[in-house]
C-alpha cells in the first residue's frame, strides 16, 4: 500500500531563517560561550564531569585520554572526538589557562603552536583545583538534565567552589556573539569577591584595588589603566600587552635583547620567525642574529645586536612591528540567565556569588536532611539499647525480618526507619560501651542540625560560609601574580635613521602610478634617455632622497599614501617601476597628481589642495603622518564629481594663484585660507561662472622674484607673464582676465604652471603628440595678449594637457624655516 506523502510549500527565506535561528541558539547557548556561574562551556563541563564520574581524579593514576574522550562523546557530547580532545588539551595547557583543570602526561602541544600527540598516546586526570569545581555535586547542589539520548543525566552547571570564569577566562566565537575574557589571579579575584559580599554596593573602582588586572599564564607586561577600568565597567575595552625583555651587555661593546615572557596567546615560533625576517629583509638595522634558546628551564628568545646598535631603538621597533607587543581586546560575554550578555566585573562577581548562595543553600539542605535522618535513627538505637533484652526476645519470636520490624514498631513505638536500623544492627554493636558513642553521635548531630538551620535562616551566616570556603581556596591554590600591570601605555619612539640603513637614492613617480627607488650608482651609470616609461605616461617627480625620508603620493580622488622611501621597490633606472597597486590598493581610474617628499612632518608646514570645482584647503603637514599605506587614506573630502588637481607644500607665508579655463587668474595671500582638519572639504578658492572650472592652482613664494606664470591654450598658443601684472585681492573673487577675448575661435586655457627661465614644459595634443617647450624660447607677454603660437593644431591636433618636464633631478629641499 502506498501512503500519501505530504509536502509543505514554504518560502525559502522562512525555512532558512528558522533553521539558522535554531542553529544560532544552539551554538550560542550550548557550544561557544561560557556560563557566567562556573565559567565553562558545555564541552568543558562534560569533560570534567565525565572524569569525575570515572574517578579519574588527581589522587589516582593517569588514564588514557582516549578513554575519557570516548566517555564524553558516548554519554554527553555527541560531536567529533577531535573537538572534544582539543578542548581537553586546552584545559591542560599551562600557557593557555592560568590554573590548569586537566593534568596531562605526554605531548599536549606547545607555545610554538605544535599540535598535541594523538589521544591514544596521552594520559590525563583531573587537577586538584578542577575537583573544587565539582566538589559537593553529589549533594544535590545543582540541577541535572537528561543527556542527548535520555539514558543518563548530566549537570546543567557545576557547583564551582572557585570563580573559574575570572580565574581562567574564556575565548570563543558563535553566531552574532564572541567572547574574550582574560584570565586573572585567583587570590585577587577571591579578595574582590569577599569585598563585594561585605559591601554589595562596591563599585568597579573599589574592586580594582584588589584585582590589579588580568594575570596571563605567559606573564608579560600590561599597560593602560584607563582601558582596564573601561573594560571592567562596560565589558569592552582594550589594553596593551607586551613581552618582558631586558637588554644585556656582551663582550666587545655588543649588547643583546633577552625576552623571557611573551604576550598571551602569541605563537612563539611565529614571533621568532617574524623577528628574523626583519633582520633578513633589513627592515631594521642592528640585528646580528635571532635565536630561540627556550629549554626545560623556561622561555628565552635572544636578539643579538651588532656593535654600536641602538638597543632600545631596536627593542621599540620589535614592540611596534611584531607580536612582542599586542593589543588585547576585552569582550566579556557569557551566558547569564540562559541569555548571552556583555558583563561588567561587578556583573560577573554577582553571577558567581548568587550561584554560590544557591549551591550552599542546596548543600546545607541536603546535609540537614541527612543529619536529621541519622539523628532519628540514633535516637531509636539509644532507646533500643535501653530495652535490649525485650527487643531480642521480640525479634527471636518473629517469623522473618519484616515480621520483626512490624512487631517492634507496634510494641515499642519505633518508626519504620528506626525499626529497619535495629533489625540490621550487627551483634558487635550490642556492647555496653556502644551507648556512649551513640549519645556522643546524637549530640554532634544535634549541633550540626542547629548549624545547618542557622545557615538556612540567617543570610549573614550563609555569607560567612561562602567567605570561609573562598579563603580556604585562596590559601590552598593562590600563586604569585605573573603579569605586571603599568598605568600608562608607553609611546614607542623609533629613531628611523637607526632602524633603516641610511642611503641616498633616486625616487621616480609617474602619472599612471609607476614608482621606484634607484641606487645612485645605477642612475649615474645610465643616461636620462634610458629611463623606462610607458608611451602614454609621464614623470611627475624625480627626486634625490634618503631611505629615511617619506614621499606622499596624492591621487586625483583626493586620497594619499605616505610611503617611507625604504619601502619603495628597489629597481634599476633602465627598468619599469612597480605599479602603485602592488603597494596600495588604488582604483583603476585613479592617477597620481603629485608627489611630495617629506623628511619631517613639521606642524608649522602646510599642504595646500586645489580642486577642479574651485575649492582650496590648507591643513597642517603633521596630520598626514601615518604608518599605514596599504590602502590610500583620505587627504580631503571631495564633493561629487570634483577632482583634486594639485597639492603643494608651504610654510604658511606665501601667496596663492589660481587659473580657470576661461582665462581668469586670481592672486591672494595664503593667510586668506585658514588651516583645517585632514578630512575637511575646504573652502571656495575662486568664483566660477557656468561651464568654468579651475585648470590649476599654485603656491607662489613671495621671496622668489624670478618666478613667472605660464599658460597654454587649446589652440596651441602659450605665453609667459610676470605676476605683478595682476592685482592682489582676496579669496573667492572672480579674478582678472589673462587672455584677450575673441568672438571667433576663442582661446581656452588647458594648462597653467609656475616657471622660471630654465624650466621646460611638455605639451600633449589630441593626436598624442608630445613636444617640449623651453621657457627661454617663450617671449614675455602682456596680460591681455593671447601669446605666441608654437604649433599648428590643424596638423597636430588641439592641446589637451601640459606638465613640467619630470626628468630633471630635484635635490631634496623641504621648505626652509
Amino acid at each position: 500500500m502506498i501512503m500519501d506523502e505530504k509536502f509543505l510549500d514554504l518560502p525559502l527565506e522562512e525555512v532558512m531563517g528558522d533553521r539558522f535561528g535554531r542553529y544560532s541558539k544552539y551554538i550560542i547557548q550550548d557550544r561557544a560561550l561560557p556560563d557566567a556561574r562556573d565559567g565553562l562551556k558545555p564541552v568543558q563541563r562534560r569533560i570534567l564531569f565525565a572524569m569525575h564520574e570515572e574517578k579519574n581524579t588527581h589522587d589516582k593514576p593517569f588514564r588514557k585520554s582516549a578513554k575519557t574522550v570516548g566517555t564524553v562523546i558516548g554519554n554527553y557530547h555527541p560531536h567529533g572526538d577531535s573537538s572534544v580532545y582539543e578542548a581537553m588539551v586546552r584545559l591542560s595547557q599551562t600557557w593557555k589557562v592560568r590554573n590548569v583543570l586537566v593534568e596531562m602526561h605526554g605531548n599536549n602541544g606547545s607555545v610554538d603552536g605544535d599540535p598535541p600527540a594523538a589521544m591514544r598516546y596521552t594520559e590525563a586526570r583531573l587537577s586538584a583545583i578542577a575537583e573544587e569545581l565539582i566538589r559537593d555535586i553529589d549533594k544535590e547542589t545543582v540541577d541535572y538534565i537528561p543527556n542527548f539520548d535520555d539514558t543518563i543525566y548530566e549537570p546543567v552547571v557545576l557547583p564551582a567552589r572557585i570563580p573559574n570564569l575570572l580565574m581562567n577566562g574564556s575565548t570563543g566565537i558563535s553566531a552574532g556573539y564572541a567572547t574574550e575574557i582574560p584570565p586573572h589571579n585567583l587570590g585577587e579575584v577571591i579578595d574582590a569577591i569577599i569585598h563585594k559580599l561585605d559591601k554589595p554596593d562596591a563599585t568597579v573602582e573599589d574592586l580594582l584595588t584588589y584585582i590589579k588586572g588580568p594575570d596571563f599564564p605567559t606573564g608579560g607586561i600590561l599597560q593602560g589603566k584607563e582601558g582596564l577600568k573601561k573594560a571592567y565597567q562596560t565589558g569592552k575595552g582594550k589594553v596593551v600587552v607586551r613581552g618582558r625583555a631586558v637588554i644585556e651587555p656582551l663582550k666587545a661593546g655588543k649588547e643583546q635583547i633577552v625576552i623571557d615572557e611573551i604576550p598571551y596567546e602569541v605563537n612563539k615560533a611565529t614571533l621568532v620567525k617574524r623577528m628574523d625576517e626583519l633582520r633578513i629583509d633589513r627592515k631594521v638595522e642592528g640585528i646580528a642574529e635571532v635565536r630561540d634558546e627556550t629549554d626545560r628551564t623556561g622561555l628565552r628568545i635572544v636578539v643579538e645586536l651588532k656593535k654600536e646598535a641602538d638597543s632600545q631603538g631596536v627593542l621599540n621597533y620589535l614592540y611596534k612591528n611584531t607580536d612582542l607587543q599586542i593589543t588585547y581586546n576585552f569582550n566579556m560575554v557569557a551566558i547569564k540567565d540562559k541569555t548571552p550578555r556583555l558583563l561588567s566585573l561587578t556583573d560577573m562577581i554577582d553571577a558567581y556569588t548568587s550561584h554560590q548562595k544557591e549551591v550552599v543553600i542546596r548543600q546545607t539542605r541536603y546535609d540537614l536532611q541527612k543529619a536529621e535522618k541519622r539523628a532519628h535513627i540514633v535516637e531509636g538505637l539509644i532507646k533500643a539499647v535501653s530495652i535490649l533484652d525485650e527487643l531480642i526476645a521480640t525479634i527471636r519470636a518473629s517469623k522473618d525480618k519484616q515480621d520483626a520490624k512490624v512487631r517492634i514498631q507496634e510494641k515499642y513505638d519505633f518508626t519504620e526507619p528506626q525499626a529497619e536500623a535495629i533489625v540490621t544492627l550487627q551483634l558487635y554493636r550490642l556492647t555496653n560501651t556502644d551507648i556512649t558513642s551513640l549519645q556522643k553521635e546524637a549530640a554532634q548531630l544535634a549541633s550540626a542540625i542547629d548549624e545547618y538551620q542557622s545557615i538556612l535562616n540567617d543570610q549573614k551566616k550563609l555569607l560567612q560560609v561562602i567567605k570561609k570556603d573562598l579563603r580556604q581556596m585562596k590559601k590552598k591554590y593562590e600563586e604569585p601574580r605573573k603579569t605586571k600591570v603599568e598605568d600608562e601605555i608607553e609611546e614607542l619612539k623609533i629613531n628611523v635613521e637607526v632602524m633603516i640603513a641610511s642611503e641616498d637614492v633616486i625616487v621616480s613617480v609617474t602619472n599612471l602610478g609607476y614608482v621606484k627607488r634607484t641606487s645612485v650608482r645605477s642612475y649615474s651609470a645610465s643616461s636620462e634617455d634610458d629611463f623606462m616609461i610607458k608611451d602614454e605616461d609621464h614623470v611627475i617627480g624625480l627626486y634625490e632622497l634618503n631611505t629615511t625620508d617619506h614621499i606622499l603620493l596624492f591621487t586625483s580622488k583626493g586620497r594619499y599614501m605616505p610611503i617611507p622611501v625604504h619601502q619603495l621597490p628597489d629597481i634599476r633606472w633602465k627598468d619599469l617601476g612597480q605599479h602603485i597597486t602592488n603597494i596600495a590598493s588604488t582604483d583603476k581610474d585613479e592617477v597620481i597628481i603629485n608627489a611630495i617628499p617629506v623628511r619631517n612632518f613639521n606642524p608649522n608646514h602646510y599642504l595646500v589642495f586645489f580642486t577642479k570645482n574651485g575649492f582650496i584647503k590648507k591643513s597642517s603637514l603633521e596630520l598626514y603622518a601615518s604608518q599605514r599605506f596599504s590602502r590610500p587614506l583620505i587627504a580631503l573630502n571631495l564633493k561629487k564629481e570634483d577632482t583634486l588637481l594639485n597639492v603643494q607644500l608651504t610654510n604658511g607665508q606665501n601667496d596663492i594663484f589660481i587659473t580657470t579655463n576661461k582665462g581668469y587668474g586670481l592672486w591672494y595671500s595664503e593667510d586668506e585660507v585658514s588651516p583645517i582638519g585632514q578630512r575637511a572639504a575646504g573652502v571656495k578658492a575662486i568664483q566660477l561662472k557656468e561651464n568654468e572650472y579651475v585648470v590649476n592652482g599654485v603656491v607662489v613664494d613671495k621671496n622668489k622674484t624670478k618666478q613667472q606664470l605660464f599658460v597654454m591654450t587649446q589652440r596651441g598658443a602659450c605665453k609667459r607673464m610676470t605676476i605683478d601684472q595682476f592685482d592682489k585681492t582676496s579669496r573667492a573673487k572672480k579674478g582678472l582676465v589673462m587672455l584677450r577675448d575673441l568672438k571667433s575661435k576663442p582661446h581656452y586655457i588647458v594648462g597653467f604652471e609656475l616657471v622660471t627661465e630654465n624650466d621646460c614644459i611638455i605639451i600633449r595634443t589630441k593626436y598624442d603628440k608630445t613636444q617640449p617647450i623651453f621657457m627661454h624660447d617663450v617671449p614675455m607677454s602682456e596680460r591681455y595678449s593671447n601669446g605666441s603660437f608654437i604649433l599648428d593644431t590643424d596638423i597636430d591636433g588641439e592641446i589637451t594637457s601640459i606638465w613640467p618636464s619630470g626628468t630633471l633631478l630635484k635635490p631634496f629641499n623641504q621648505i626652509e624655516e
